[in-house]
């Protein structure tokens, strides 16, 4: 399995892949979600990975830039979406698409990421809750999803020295992709 970063030319395949892990309910909210976040200025920099295995694509994840209100600068970002094709779940291809993002983050000197996640799945990351570190979603959630609002910091000792409300893009910033 390769892992690459995707260009224009993927966005049709990069929106079929979510209509299908996403299924007929929820896939075409991701697909539109994606349709207005890709070209959102306030989103970028975005970094957007492909997983393929030769000419099958198999899994795409997404990162783009969020900012701590009331907070020093810091280099943040945000995992949404991540997705699998059904049949190629539970094979890695989520994990190392998260792992090859999280690489690549480190790299480029980004800080923080965030994710509104499975815990199950995501704390084998690395991720944690963020509001026990004074780190908010951008909009309230239930008690119920509190545990699933997630950090992880990628540059040691930025966490506790930082908090704050977590801004989104203008597009993921809307209340309906929080809610649910």
């Amino acid at each position: 399995m390769d892992i690459r970063q995707t260009t224009a030319a993927d966005l049709e395949t990069v929106k079929e892949l979510h209509r299908e892990a996403f299924g007929p309910e929820e896939g075409p909210v991701i697909v539109s979600l994606l349709d207005e976040l890709l070209p959102d200025p306030t989103a970028e920099p975005i970094l957007s990975l492909l997983a393929e295995d030769g000419p099958r694509v198999l899994g795409h994840v997404l990162f783009t830039k969020v900012v701590i209100q009331g907070a020093e600068p810091v280099a943040a970002r945000i995992l949404a979406p991540l997705a699998v094709l059904p049949s190629a779940q539970k094979q890695g291809v989520g994990q190392q698409l998260v792992e090859a993002g999280l690489s690549q983050l480190r790299d480029a000197g980004v800080e923080l990421v965030f994710v509104l996640g499975d815990p199950a799945y995501y704390t084998r990351f690395g991720f944690e809750p963020a509001g026990v570190h004074g780190l908010t979603a951008p909009h309230s959630l239930p008690a119920e999803y509190a545990e699933a609002w997630m950090v992880q910091e990628l540059c040691s000792g930025v966490l506790g020295r930082v908090s704050g409300e977590v801004e989104a893009s203008q597009v993921l910033n809307r209340r309906e992709y929080w809610i649910g």
